[in-house]
């Protein structure tokens, strides 16, 4: 039977040691790369030589080129190898940026060894696996009718909705705040997007109506 070819991008040491040593250790398992970053995987992988991972397992928060921007340039170095995230970030934003970029699967960093494995063998079996906390953060996000869409907010982004609802300008929300102006706007559309909404009007219905 051939192992299960796992590559690991971890930049902190306890968390890549003990997801190395839990993984050798499975008989259907082999880890072909562990490495710190994804500018090390790059180069690692520069000359097409090295074996490529059927799955990797990937951090977003890591030293130079996160886990986010690193999903489509590992796409481009090994196509066929399958990206599970495992990271700290629990966030919807992050959740689905990582989904739509190519990731096939997410997972807590609060999961048990056993329950990665599981994960690495549903998506080797060609599944996909999410953790049950981001499980839930998934339903969620495709049932805005039964929570609150305030939650698809961040709290910076709940204050300037709180600003425009009040009536402030633009100018006044940023200097409430000290944040720029391109920056209010370019909150302003990320709350548009999220609420799928297309208007200042739309948005203050929904918070007069308790929506937000």
């Amino acid at each position: 039977m051939r192992k299960i070819a796992i590559g690991i991008v971890e930049d902190e040491p306890i968390v890549r040691e003990s997801l190395v040593t839990f993984l050798s250790d499975q008989i259907n398992v082999e880890v072909v790369c562990e490495v710190v970053s994804l500018e090390a995987f790059q180069e690692l992988y520069s000359d097409g030589l090295a074996k490529a991972p059927d799955i990797l397992l990937l951090d977003i928060g890591l030293p130079g080129m996160s886990g986010l921007e690193g999903i489509r340039v590992v796409k481009k170095i090994v196509p066929d190898t399958d990206i599970i995230m495992l990271t700290t970030y629990e966030e919807s934003e992050m959740i689905f940026k990582a989904l739509c970029a190519g990731a096939c699967s997410y997972l807590s960093k609060r999961s048990s060894l056993p329950q990665i494995l599981e994960a690495v063998t549903v998506v080797h079996q060609g599944g996909s696996y999410m953790s049950p906390s981001i499980a839930r953060k998934v339903v969620q996000y495709f049932s805005p009718s039964e929570h609150s869409r305030k939650e698809l907010l961040t709290p910076r982004q709940q204050q300037i909705v709180s600003g425009l609802v009040e009536g402030l300008s633009y100018k006044m929300i940023a200097d409430k705040y000290i944040i720029s102006i391109e920056t209010v706007r370019d909150h302003i559309k990320k709350i548009y997007k999220k609420l799928q909404i297309n208007s200042k009007a739309e948005l203050i219905k929904l918070s007069i109506d308790g929506e937000i």
